[in-house]
């Protein structure tokens, strides 16, 4: 007698496989594919789930890439862009400027001469109207103005001679003493007290005033080639 193994799990599973060289039933084959294929009952449940939100939501809007504003055009006044960084008063005053100037058409060279010299031609007229007006206002003047007028000097007529008091230094000449005249004057800016001398030589007829005396001289006619003064008096004795 054979012995006949008890029906269990493990020969069920060796019966049912079929051996190396036998192509599989075919209604194993079907059996085995709707196992294979079959979702579990967790994954049924799960993707209803995960389908209901993503139908529900609206996708999200992507931000719209911002486009470059455009430049503004600067008027009176406009201050210029933070970003643009500090703006110096010289460049603040061009823009103003240009904002004011109206935008000229192109011109040829010929016709930039011809304005330039139009405007030279006005120029020129308002300038000899200026000084017509100026020559006129003049004669004007000078016809109002009575005509007092000192009288010239006549050739032959002296001013006012000369004076200056100092010390007699030598007398040795005949007629002739020289004088040392003291000068003291004060800085004009400096304030301080300047020193100096000059020295004067004067025509003595009677030969009176002798060395170390003080005497006044008065400014004469040339009596020699170095002579332009004359002594007036002895006013102090050397001692």
């Amino acid at each position: 007698m054979t012995d006949k193994k008890p029906d269990t799990p493990e020969n069920e599973t060796e019966a049912e496989t079929p051996s190396e060289g036998e192509a599989p039933a075919p209604e194993a084959a079907e059996a085995e594919a709707p196992a294979a294929e079959k979702p579990s009952e967790a994954e049924t449940e799960a993707a209803p789930a995960a389908e209901e939100p993503a139908a529900e939501e609206p996708a999200a809007e992507e931000p719209a890439e911002e486009e470059p504003a455009a430049a503004e055009p600067v008027g009176e006044g406009a201050e210029p862009a933070a970003a643009a960084g500090p703006v110096s008063p010289k460049e603040r005053r061009r823009r103003a400027r240009s904002a004011h100037r109206d935008a000229r058409p192109e011109r040829s060279p010929q016709e930039r001469q011809a304005e330039r010299q139009a405007a030279r031609a006005a120029k020129g007229r308002s300038r000899r109207t200026a000084r017509e007006r100026r020559r006129t206002k003049a004669r004007e003047r000078r016809a109002a103005a009575p005509d007092v007028q000192p009288p010239a000097p006549s050739a032959g007529a002296a001013g006012r001679p000369k004076l200056r008091q100092g010390v007699v230094v030598s007398d040795k000449p005949n007629k002739t003493i020289t004088v040392r005249i003291d000068i003291t004057r004060q800085h004009r800016m400096y304030q301080k007290i300047l020193r100096s001398s000059q020295t004067l030589h004067v025509h003595d007829e009677s030969n009176e005033a002798h060395e170390g005396d003080t005497v006044r001289v008065i400014e004469s006619r040339p009596t020699s080639r170095t002579k332009r003064w004359r002594l007036v008096e002895v006013l102090e004795r050397a001692r």
